[in-house]
């Protein structure tokens, strides 16, 4: 491919020497910098090579290597520039796992040769735990839910009318088992999951809105159990990652590793 596209070049400037073209500039890149491939995008003056006539200002120059001599100076890579990440969605199905979204968007595309655009949008999973008209979703004797410390952030302190939410606590837990899939996944927003292992002690808090307010603790957090209990626990966002657990004690904080910190949902 790259030999074509020279080849191509070459025989373009061939054809403007030949029909006797007088407009090219004359003064390498300076105010003659292009995006992509530009035939047009040329000037007469040392190329590169240290040749001297007919050099290109574009991008696909560096590839083809007969840019001008300055083209580096004059044109330098512009990276791709993007917004900040914006706030995460709320969940499409209430009472039930659901996927949030948060984007982001190109504020400059890249140039020269500049890094491309990163990903522009992550995924994760999530639970809401009201209905559409306000009601708490019921309870759930399934397994513990968790996520990752990191898409926790950002949760209420208030209720809707303005009052203030119970304190959370964490709960401390050996893992015991996990499936294969936990470390198979190669999605950003999964990552975290490749922390899930096996004889590890894992923190999880339960904090609002996760957090029972009646009852003051969350689904599968094992403050009914003995200590030594063993108990289920499975990945938000990815059924196939989950397992079991070992209660170990209740907290009033976390003190694990933040790659062995997780919350409730």
């Amino acid at each position: 491919m790259g030999s074509s596209v020279g080849s191509g070049r070459l025989l373009a400037v061939v054809l403007l020497s030949t029909l006797g073209l007088n407009h090219l500039a004359a003064g390498g890149c300076a105010g003659r910098c292009c995006r992509s491939r530009d035939w047009g995008c040329l000037s007469t003056d040392w190329s590169m090579l240290r040749v001297y006539g007919t050099c290109f200002c574009d991008d696909t120059c560096v590839r083809t290597k007969d840019c001008c001599f300055d083209y580096f100076t004059e044109c330098p890579a512009q990276d791709c520039a993007v917004s900040p990440w914006s706030h995460w969605s709320g969940c499409a199905e209430p009472c039930r796992l659901a996927t949030r979204i948060r984007v982001r968007h190109i504020e400059r595309q890249p140039g020269n040769g500049g890094q491309p655009c990163p990903r522009l949008e992550e995924r994760a999973g999530c639970l809401e735990y009201r209905d559409h008209t306000g009601k708490r979703c019921g309870p759930d004797t399934g397994p513990a839910f968790i996520t990752s410390m990191e898409f926790a952030k950002g949760r209420p302190t208030h209720d809707s009318y303005g009052n203030p939410l119970s304190p959370g606590f964490c709960v401390e837990f050996t893992l015991e088992s996990r499936t294969a899939h936990c470390a198979a996944e190669n999605r950003p927003h999964t990552h975290w999951m490749r922390y899930i292992t096996e004889g590890f002690r894992v923190c999880v808090a339960c904090q609002p809105p996760a957090m029972h307010n009646n009852s003051g603790s969350c689904q599968g957090d094992g403050l009914q159990s003995d200590k030594g209990a063993v108990l289920r626990w499975q990945a938000l966002g990815y059924p196939r990652c989950g397992g079991t657990w070992r209660k170990v004690q209740k907290m009033q904080r976390c003190n694990c590793p933040p790659q062995h910190s997780f919350v409730f949902i």
